[in-house]
């Protein structure tokens, strides 16, 4: 019977022998290839935290003792460790979360999937049980990559602060976030990794000069008295423990016995201690180990022994964004490329390989990332900074008060952008175009397919006195949608079929393929519309209160939330005009979805064609004084179309 079948729970772990131990890190190992090669994940991650989790749980009592993830895609160990062990639909809908889920089980504490947040949870959570005076512990796992984040280095500045209040930081050093993690901090982990050990060297001179009659003692005190400078001269570990936290390490991260024997230590410390574990991505699993690109950080669905893709979809938003990137840093010398540790998943590889010294990876610091940004366009370059939408949201502070008040010519490209589904609530990208909106000067672009990513990318980067956004969903992109005519700035993708249209239907980036349908579905009631793409949707396009006065109905349909988005912009717009139109209005509701695909996201919120063409259907027909008839009518012609 295999071992992993036998732990329902992490005190089944107190059982078992280390030979038991190392052979239970084999079989999650096994299980864990078999499991996400189906499914898609985050494989390297957790293939690298195997025998680091079995510890944490031999050592710690969760759920009493609290173990928190950052950034928390490294949790699937946890996870079977804690009752889970049903991958099957791992990040589909009714199935596991790809991140801790405090839905899913009472080990989880948070929920968080964005980098650098771990440690201040940490810090909180320690404060109040030192003030209800309860003898919990607080566990903090955070990577070398997420280190990277000043967030983090706030958090320790605040942990060091209290010497009494326990609390333990582990490390989980793999040299790599997604690719390999760089900067200071990066190189003074690789100094630690090939440094003898202050702490081994000290307790060799101890036992030396405490064998030394009369000056022994006193010469060892002495030592022990210039600790910073020696120990900076052995290993600058002297880093952490110069802001009061105990440094344990650096530990074999795949060593069951020494881990434990770390851990069990720091937990017996009663203040903040740090254990630096050596651990290596992709472990055990050869196709990973061999990807030099990020250790199969994330992959789809694979052959389990070869690790290659099952399928192969069609060119995405990412990689037509890559190759236009290609193209004008050929066109043009004072383009450079700004990463936030994501080089290849936003598509600045292909970029990075032909023009290496024009590129300039910030770690996980989108705040710094936007600063340096307004930095270099005042030196006279234009940087595109490419970053998840949902990660901006980081940087709002300096992309209002450091690019847009300085008139900086800076380039936002937000990949993931809308609801991206499987990855869950933290990850939808449905916060930019509202959060942007009141960012003076500055201009969004919403592409709706891949030729007006590459044109809007153009008309973005030519912009050198404000900030530019260019906005794209994930997955695949679909086929071109042609327009057949202009107003001011904003193309016509569907020209009504009469003098008076009924709808102006205003679709917003990658669901111009949906508001098509929409029309057409209205078509069949005999209400006309027209179907525009306003293209750049910050601003409001000033032909768009003329074009929406000459409709009885003005409806937006955007894939970001409805709280201050294109909508509300709008309809705003046309107040400022004076044009009393009715507008409504569909997007995200303003609530934190779960995991599932991008389909199942939007039928659950009623973002889908038939839903939203019957009710535009009942508001033309509430217009009309027959709303309840029309209504009945709309329901029976538009729900077939679901299927």
């Amino acid at each position: 019977m295999p071992l992993l079948t036998r732990i329902t729970g992490p005190r089944d772990l107190d059982r078992l022998s280390l030979e038991e131990l190392n052979q239970l890190a084999e079989e999650i190992r096994t299980f864990l290839v078999e499991a996400v090669s189906k499914t898609g994940g985050h494989l390297g991650p957790n293939l690298g935290v195997v025998e680091l989790t079995i510890a944490l749980h031999r050592v710690f009592e969760s759920p009493r003792d609290k173990v928190l993830w950052d950034t928390g895609h490294q949790s699937y160990v946890h996870k079977l460790l804690t009752g889970r062990q049903d991958f099957s639909r791992l990040k589909m809908k009714g199935g596991l979360s790809g991140y801790p889920s405090q839905a899913e089980s009472e080990h989880d504490v948070i929920e968080n999937s964005h980098a650098s947040t771990v440690l201040g949870w940490a810090d909180g959570i320690a404060k109040a049980n030192q003030l209800m005076q309860r003898d919990d512990h607080v566990v903090a796992v955070i990577g070398d990559g997420a280190l990277t984040g000043g967030m983090a280095w706030e958090a320790l500045n605040n942990i060091a602060d209290a010497k009494d209040r326990p609390l333990v930081i582990v490390v989980n050093d793999n040299e790599r976030s997604y690719a390999p993690t760089i900067g200071g901090l990066a190189n003074h982990l690789a100094t630690l990794r090939t440094t003898d050990g202050y702490e081994r060297f000290l307790a060799r001179t101890k036992e030396v000069l405490e064998r030394t009659p009369v000056v022994g003692r006193p010469l060892y005190d002495t030592l022990h008295g210039a600790k910073k400078g020696l120990k900076d001269f052995i290993a600058p570990q002297g880093m952490f423990e110069d802001l009061g936290l105990k440094y344990v390490g650096p530990i074999d991260g795949h060593d069951i016995e020494a881990l434990e024997s770390a851990l069990a230590r720091a937990k017996r410390f009663g203040g903040p201690v740090i254990v630096h574990c050596l651990t290596e991505k992709g472990r055990g699993y050869q196709p990973a180990l061999q990807d030099e690109a990020d250790r199969f950080h994330a992959v789809g669905k694979i052959h389990p022994d070869t690790g290659l893709p099952i399928a192969t979809s069609g060119a995405d938003w990412t990689s037509v964004f890559g190759d236009e990137m290609v193209k004008l840093g050929e066109e043009r010398e004072d383009i450079v490329a700004i990463t936030a540790a994501m080089l290849q998943p936003v598509g600045l590889d292909r970029f990075a390989k032909r023009f290496p010294e024009r590129v300039y990876d910030v770690g996980i610091a989108e705040q710094h990332g936007a600063v340096s940004a307004a930095g270099l366009a005042t030196g006279g370059v234009h940087p595109v900074f490419a970053v998840y939408a949902t990660f901006l949201n980081r940087a709002f502070d300096q992309v209002l008060m450091d690019v847009a008040l300085h008139k900086c010519g800076v380039t936002f490209v937000l990949d993931r952008a809308g609801i991206t589904g499987t990855d869950g609530a933290s990850h939808n990208g449905m916060w930019d175009m509202s959060i942007l909106q009141v960012v003076p000067g500055l201009r969004l672009a919403a592409p709706r397919d891949a030729d007006q990513v590459r044109a809007q990318l153009r008309e973005a980067v030519a912009v050198d006195d404000a900030p530019t956004v260019v906005r794209f969903s994930k997955g695949a992109v679909g086929p071109a949608v042609p327009a057949v005519g202009h107003v001011g700035g904003m193309d016509v993708l569907r020209e009504p079929g009469s003098d008076r249209p009924d709808v102006l239907l205003v679709s917003v980036g990658a669901l111009a393929p949906m508001c098509l349908e929409i029309a057409g579905l209205l078509d069949k009631q005999g209400i006309s519309t027209t179907v525009v793409d306003p293209r750049w949707v910050k601003p409001v396009d000033e032909a768009m209160a003329p074009l929406a006065e000459r409709h009885r109905v003005v409806v937006t349909v955007e894939d970001n939330s409805r709280v201050g988005g294109v909508g509300s912009a709008i309809a705003q717009a046309l107040r400022d005009a004076g044009v009393d139109v009715p507008l409504r209005d569909f997007g995200i509701p303003p609530r934190f979805l779960d995991h599932a695909s991008r389909a199942e996201v939007l039928a659950e919120i009623g973002l889908t064609a038939p839903d939203i063409a019957r009710q535009v259907t009942g508001l033309v027909a509430k217009l009309d004084g027959r709303y309840e008839r029309s209504t009945a009518d709309a329901v029976d012609a538009v729900e077939p179309a679901r299927d």
